[in-house]
């Protein structure tokens, strides 16, 4: 072979050489440029989900932690043994355990055995026509504790409740319910009005599911369920 001859292979294998060599960093930016843009995208939407997300709700007086961040409310009671109750204020089975079960509730909350707590639920909503009356009534009770009467007035709610099907109290009604238990101040129409705590009955219903209930009454004592939720089982549960 001349040598002119292996010159020339020689700058053929070379510049083979350098042209993959210049396809491979091709590839390496390409893929670099797509990985990129995934982040981009990424960070993106995540920012425009998060712009859309609340960052803050507002939260009536005497929220707690019980059963998630901000998801119960104290009804009563100051008690070293906490009591909560998930209840619907349209849900029939609701209304009877109040009935019930409030007798005993009363007694340990006077005998300073319990803090009662409340978790007000939106899980009906569908069950009237037009929907959303069992947010409508969950906010108006946590509108009714920005004067220290919310358990009076839930009691006001379960004797009042109407039937499934229908339309539910209307905005007026809520409000009129107020004036027996003392909630006669302008506030507490334009929170009614105002759906409030709305996002804060939103957070009950997140939390509740997140621990995994979907029905109510629901009853918990020092956070364990009462499958049978008697009087006399609370009474017992106590200690």
């Amino acid at each position: 072979m001349s040598k002119r001859k292996g010159q020339k292979q020689v700058n053929r294998m070379v510049q083979e050489q350098l042209a993959a060599e210049r396809r491979r960093t091709r590839t390496i930016w390409v893929g670099v440029a797509g990985a990129l843009v995934l982040i981009l995208a990424g960070v993106v939407g995540w920012g425009i989900l998060q712009s859309q997300t609340p960052d803050a709700f507002v939260s009536p007086p005497g929220v707690t932690n019980d059963g998630g961040d901000k998801a119960g409310i104290v009804a009563a009671g100051e008690g070293p043994d906490t009591v909560e109750v998930y209840l619907d204020f349209l849900c029939p089975g609701c209304r009877q355990f109040e009935t019930v079960a409030t007798p005993t509730l009363n007694q340990l909350v006077a005998e300073n055995k319990i803090r009662l707590v409340w978790h007000p639920l939106g899980f009906l909503d569908s069950q009237t026509s037009p929907s959303g009356y069992s947010t409508r009534a969950a906010n108006a009770a946590a509108c009714a504790a920005d004067a220290g009467k919310l358990k009076e007035y839930g009691e006001a709610l379960f004797a009042n409740q109407p039937a499934e099907g229908g339309p539910g109290l209307s905005d007026d009604q809520l409000i009129d319910l107020g004036g027996p238990v003392g909630l006669n101040a302008p506030s507490f129409a334009r929170c009614v009005r105002d759906m409030k705590y709305r996002d804060w009955v939103t957070n009950v219903n997140d939390k509740a599911a997140q621990r995994g209930l979907f029905q109510t009454p629901t009853v918990f004592v020092n956070g364990q369920v009462l499958q049978e939720p008697t009087p006399g089982n609370i009474t017992a549960a106590v200690g």
